[in-house]
């Protein structure tokens, strides 16, 4: 009995932002650990800072760095139905009958889905700073839409007199 072969899948993340938001992240909690180790022994003469203070300095540290992480948040998983879009704030869940193309043009810094609607849609998830990994990517999600569109092809119009 032939088993059916899994259909292909593609995942991507931006490696190069997640790792610039990782090195930022950690700075700022180190910065911010810093200056609430030394804030206890400043005083402006009018205020006298406390433990409480310090605590306040190294969780907004953490604060902050939660929100610098937010940044490389994206990614995109499509498959044989549809794609998957975490942008850093919004998602979207497309099938491929929706998408017209998708576009990384030479100088644009991410991916994006021209919808058939005239919409465009980023994908934050593939950026051109990650070079070789941004093509493999853009390579996968053009042949499963070219996959999609080879196995629904679009009706024809029925016209009385064809079109030369």
């Amino acid at each position: 009995m032939p088993t059916a072969s899994p259909s292909p899948t593609v995942s991507a993340v931006p490696r190069r932002l997640r790792l610039m938001t990782w090195l930022a992240a950690i700075g700022l909690v180190a910065v911010m650990t810093v200056v609430a180790v030394l804030l206890k022994s400043s005083t402006t003469g009018v205020v006298a800072f406390r433990t409480a203070d310090q605590v306040a300095m190294v969780g907004l540290g953490l604060a902050m760095a939660a929100g610098v992480l937010c940044l490389g948040r994206p990614r995109v998983d499509a498959d044989a139905e549809g794609i998957r879009i975490q942008n850093i704030l919004v998602a979207h869940q497309l099938p491929w009958t929706v998408v017209e193309a998708v576009r990384f043009d030479r100088h644009s810094p991410w991916v994006t889905l021209l919808l058939t609607n005239d919409d465009e849609v980023a994908v934050l998830a593939v950026q051109a700073s990650d070079g070789e990994r941004a093509v493999a990517a853009v390579r996968g999600l053009r042949s499963l839409l070219a996959a999609h569109r080879e196995a629904h092809p679009e009706p024809r119009e029925d016209l009385l007199y064809p079109r030369e």
